[in-house]
């Protein structure tokens, strides 16, 4: 869907589409899974991107290496307050503050992510396919957003149980 806002081109994500790929690592393995889109959008202006805003669903956080009990029980722990408190947290936003065109339709974006709404900075690439789509990878350190769960760098003798403070979302936006 495209809205017109004088010469600026509003275009909504296809949340149906769209979606979040995520991995997080720790010293004895990793985990990944998807988290939905609620919502979003980009600004385009003379075929160059100016702006976007995107909102995720954090109560559709999934785990996508495991499957029955083991599945359940990460997702459980990953909604509850150690990780993600999506019960008060349902939903967290991204929003673009600048943009720098780097060519091959490639832009740097800095932008505002609010994850249990703690708002910090991030920085990442991303990269316009075709005119419908878009993608980009974040690294984000969980510990700015109070997600200290199983991290090294708070707790002492975790050994093999310690978490990596940083994890990983791979992007896909179609609009």
């Amino acid at each position: 869907m495209i809205f017109q806002i004088g010469n600026a081109q509003t275009y909504k994500i296809d949340i149906s589409k769209s979606i979040i790929n995520w991995e997080g690592k720790k010293i004895t393995g990793e985990h990944e899974g998807t988290i939905n889109f609620k919502d979003g959008y980009l600004i385009f202006k003379d075929q160059k991107l100016i702006g976007g805003s995107f909102t995720a669903n954090m109560t559709s956080l999934s785990n996508t290496d495991q499957t029955g009990s083991s599945k359940q029980k990460l997702e459980g722990h990953l909604k509850s307050e150690d990780f993600f408190s999506t019960t008060n947290f349902t939903t967290s936003t991204l929003v673009f503050k600048s943009i720098a065109s780097k060519g091959n339709n490639t832009y740097l974006i800095n932008a505002d992510l609010t994850i249990k709404g703690i708002t910090n900075s991030i920085q990442f690439d991303l990269v316009v396919v075709n005119k419908n789509k878009a993608t980009a990878e974040l690294k984000v350190n969980r510990t700015k957003y109070d997600i200290k769960y199983g991290s090294g760098s708070y707790f002492d003798d975790l050994g093999d149980k310690t978490i990596y403070d940083e994890f990983e979302m791979n992007v896909v936006l179609v609009f």
